[in-house]
């Protein structure tokens, strides 16, 4: 939630000297290194795969490919091309990547099982083919003309109802397929073409990803999870405008990592390799909402590992945490970015000093959570004027704070407590309570505080908020750091503190 865990990668951390000896020093003293300052980590393994190819594989793989043979895509003019990724097929790559898998995570076990500075594993790095639906060789085109593995026909067919939207929205006549008369070949389920391709490359990704984690698994049971370069499902989820030539787009298999465990192929995933406890999005192109919500599928809880580091993605992190629950976000790339033009202490430090109340109502009351922001215009079409939320017995409805010159971005939580107060967390927004009684006549703010949090999580009153603060207890205001005034001459605008709040509302009911 706070900056207080950190991603490492384990290629260069875990040197390989050969097949069989492994140094782990470096890993050792990242992980000291972790605890001295009080950070955990959760590690990423670049195993045979990173980025959909296998660039990061030992010499000795990448140098041997009748032990592991790549995979083939077709080129703009129809020819075969052998690319840097090794077949995921193969019983020797398999074998490989799980050997050195478990071989980590029996050492993590044996150095850091009492400490538990290291949280979680992620199993590869975007898995999948790039530039093609699929692979092309002659031991992948052997098999898509085979059978479809019938168990899974049958799991997928028989689960219809609670399979993801996306995939039955791909497959909408899986439903009605005859599993009960005998085998079926992988265009008999899925059709042809470049989706029944992209299918047949999940089913074989993630049937190497069980292998590998269930290696790692017994050695040390703490959680693993797969990172997911994202398919745009639909043209809805794209949200960066005019994408630059070479960089692809992400609709179709191959413009996405074709097989990696995008929406419509996470069932597949969930099935094959249950020893993956959730499937995490990376969000660059794609809308944060779309992608929270495609990822929640069966319950799998949200966590981001790469995302855009700089303010448009920074803001959404609010409500990834607040309407998501998510259990953490990771901006890649922030040790490349100038101090100046980095938005994570100011958003991270007020997450990590309300992190208390925050995870108390993850945990025991989600829908006493309400996350937003607001864009700049400049930087994004998003037409949204308010948030609304009902949070207990009130209504919250948030707009943009006032102010007479040029409004800025918004950023924030609101957090219904136990006691009926609220906790304001942010800058840029205003926020009015309407009480949701029938009966209810009038409603306001009794009492406004600027607070700060102690280190020990508890409030501190900084000073009250009135009349002129609260538009005369009408609303509360989480104003920005510098209102502007547009050279008005009244200086009525409150400029942000602590960005943290407490308010109180109330209702009046109708007499008689």
């Amino acid at each position: 939630m706070a900056p207080s865990n950190s991603l490492p990668h384990l290629r260069k951390t875990v040197r390989r000297a050969s097949q069989l000896e492994f140094n782990f020093t470096e890993l050792d003293q990242i992980i000291l290194d972790a605890r001295k300052h009080e950070f955990r980590l959760v590690l990423l393994w670049f195993g045979m795969y990173k980025n959909a190819l296998s660039s990061y594989a030992p010499q000795w793989v990448r140098s041997d490919p009748e032990r592991f043979p790549r995979i083939c895509i077709r080129d703009a003019e129809g020819g075969l091309k052998v690319t840097e990724a090794i077949q995921p097929y193969g019983v020797e790559a398999q074998q490989a990547d799980a050997k050195a898998f478990a071989q980590l995570m029996r050492h993590l076990k044996e150095f850091d099982g009492v400490d538990n500075t290291v949280i979680m594993v992620q199993v590869e790095n975007e898995i999948g083919v790039m530039w093609d639906a699929r692979d092309r060789s002659v031991t992948a085109e052997k098999l898509i003309r085979g059978e479809a593995p019938m168990q899974l026909l049958k799991h997928l067919q028989s689960s219809w109802d609670d399979l993801h939207p996306y995939f039955r929205a791909k497959f909408p006549d899986f439903q009605h397929l005859n599993t009960s008369s005998g085998p079926l070949t992988w265009t008999e389920a899925f059709g042809d073409g470049e989706w029944r391709d992209d299918i047949f490359m999940a089913d074989a990704f993630s049937r190497f990803v069980h292998t590998v984690a269930s290696a790692g698994q017994a050695e040390y049971d703490i959680p693993l999870y797969v990172n997911v370069a994202l398919c745009s499902e639909d043209s809805s989820w794209v949200d960066f405008g005019e994408i630059p030539a070479g960089v692809p787009e992400g609709e179709r298999p191959g413009q996405f990592p074709s097989g990696g465990p995008v929406g419509h192929s996470l069932d597949i995933y969930v099935h094959n390799a249950p020893d993956i406890q959730f499937y995490a999005p990376d969000i660059y192109l794609q809308r944060y909402e779309s992608a929270a919500k495609c990822f929640a599928h069966k319950h799998m809880p949200l966590f981001i590992p790469e995302q855009r580091r700089d303010g448009y993605g920074v803001r959404r992190i609010w409500p990834a945490l607040a309407e998501c629950l998510a259990i953490g976000c990771s901006p890649f790339g922030i040790d490349s970015l100038p101090l100046e033009e980095c938005h994570l202490p100011l958003h991270y430090g007020l997450l990590s000093k309300a992190r208390r109340f925050i995870l108390v109502a993850q945990a025991n009351r989600p829908n006493d959570l309400f996350g937003l922001y607001f864009d700049n215009a400049s930087e994004s079409d998003d037409s949204k004027q308010s948030w609304v939320k009902v949070l207990g017995d009130f209504e919250v409805t948030v707009e943009r704070a006032f102010v007479f010159g040029k409004p800025v971005e918004a950023a924030g939580m609101i957090i219904r407590q136990v006691d009926g107060t609220y906790l304001l967390l942010g800058y840029g927004y205003q926020a009015t309570f309407k009480s949701t009684s029938s009966t209810s006549c009038f409603s306001g703010i009794l009492v406004a505080e600027e607070v700060d949090i102690d280190e020990q999580g508890n409030l501190l009153k900084i000073r009250t908020l009135n009349g002129d603060e609260t538009s005369h207890h009408k609303l509360i205001t989480m104003p920005s750091q510098k209102p502007d005034y547009d050279g008005f001459p009244i200086p009525f605008l409150v400029p942000a503190r602590t960005m943290i709040a407490s308010c109180r509302p109330y209702s009046l009911e109708k007499s008689g």
